[in-house]
């Protein structure tokens, strides 16, 4: 790893393989185990950096691809990079864009060169290659940096995802060589689909290119939860215990219980701002549609033990109210109140590893 980043594990569970630790960057540190709220046109849907400040976030996420596409990586070059383009001074990590391009389905075509397909903007042509992500990833400048891979869908057969995973390690060789910079932090993606035996091999040939993290990809695709425990029970010890461990894709309290179980440190997910763009909130583990009769005369706090601005100063009704308007005020405080809650819940769980508290507090989600 770069001398620009460090991984540092401060306590471990004495019952799992839950660990407590510090992901250092050059735009600061992560408490990991920690959930990332996604940011992918560089800005995470309605709300502010201070208001993400508030909710405790540490780092958040970006998308190649979709910056690629708007505004283009040489204009956020010129503002200095994207965390002067979108005033986060703290850690970033951009995706590869690889999850994007492949969920084009019909209108792309995948070759061992790389993937081309249609922009859905203009319809132009663009070749997007192991090498061009990297190149991207370099020009937008954010922290941590995501190797190009393939993901494969699921269900998909055995020899399907196989000649998939084989393609990711190549192409991941590929990444190594046109990455340009030392101050990102390049991270390998596991695939493997829900084969545990291509799961394993991959994870063993990543771990020999010695890289500054690592990623389990292709998960929460469509599987069932209990494939993605076994994914993530298999794989996650087989990476390095001296750098970060992060699961793409999945930000629910379960799932995020379990691969923390199983020494994962990083998340990110959609769910908190997409739900609260649709009247929804997270309150401690469950999901409540605001719509609904029961709270429109409710004028208690969304959730009492809550302290983000939203539990702190709105009522239930007034929620509901905002929503039933569709004003864009509402789906603003419903989005910071569900960031603020999945990282919080991730607080929670580093505080109970750190006391050794981590079965006795979160058992039941296990």
């Amino acid at each position: 790893m770069s001398q620009n980043f460090s991984f540092n594990s401060q306590a471990l569970c004495s019952q799992t393989k839950a660990r407590a630790g510090i992901f250092i960057t050059p735009h600061g540190s992560i408490d990991t185990p920690r959930f990332m709220p996604v940011g992918t046109l560089a800005n995470v849907k309605t709300l502010t950096p201070s208001q993400l400040e508030a909710a405790g976030a540490q780092m958040i996420l970006a998308n190649t691809y979709h910056l690629h596409l708007q505004p283009g990586e040489s204009i956020v070059a010129g503002a200095g990079g994207l965390h002067k383009f979108m005033a986060w001074n703290r850690p970033i990590l951009t995706d590869s864009g690889g999850f994007q391009v492949f969920s084009l389905g019909n209108i792309r075509t995948i070759s061992e060169a790389g993937v081309k397909f249609r922009s859905p903007r203009d319809g132009s042509m663009i070749d997007l290659t192991p090498e061009r992500s990297i190149q991207i990833q370099n020009k937008l400048g954010a922290d941590v940096i995501m190797a190009f891979d393939e993901c494969p869908p699921y269900p998909a057969s055995r020899e399907e995802v196989e000649l998939a995973t084989n393609r990711t390690y190549r192409w991941l060789q590929r990444c190594i060589e046109a990455n340009q910079r030392q101050d990102q932090a390049l991270f390998g993606i596991v695939q493997g689909g829900v084969y545990p035996e291509l799961r394993s091999i991959a994870a063993r040939q990543l771990v020999d290119l010695d890289l500054a993290g690592y990623a389990i990809g292709g998960v929460s695709v469509g599987e069932p939860g209990e494939l993605i425990d076994n994914i993530v029970k298999v794989t996650a010890p087989l990476l390095p215990e001296d750098k970060p461990r992060y699961l793409m894709g999945v930000g629910t309290h379960r799932e995020m219980v379990r691969a923390i179980a199983s020494g994962i440190d990083l998340f990110d997910c959609v769910i908190p701002t997409r739900l609260g763009r649709h009247g929804a909130a997270l309150v401690r583990g469950e999901r409540w549609n605001l719509k609904n009769a029961k709270f429109k005369e409710d004028f208690r706090p969304l959730d009492e033990s809550c302290s983000c601005y939203c539990c702190q100063n709105f009522t239930r009704a007034y929620l509901s109210h905002l929503v039933r308007s569709q004003e864009a005020l509402g789906y603003t405080l419903l989005s910071l109140h569900n960031v603020t809650e999945l990282i919080s819940f991730t607080q929670r769980i580093r505080d109970a590893i750190l006391n050794d508290r981590f079965t006795t507090e979160f058992g039941s989600w296990l």
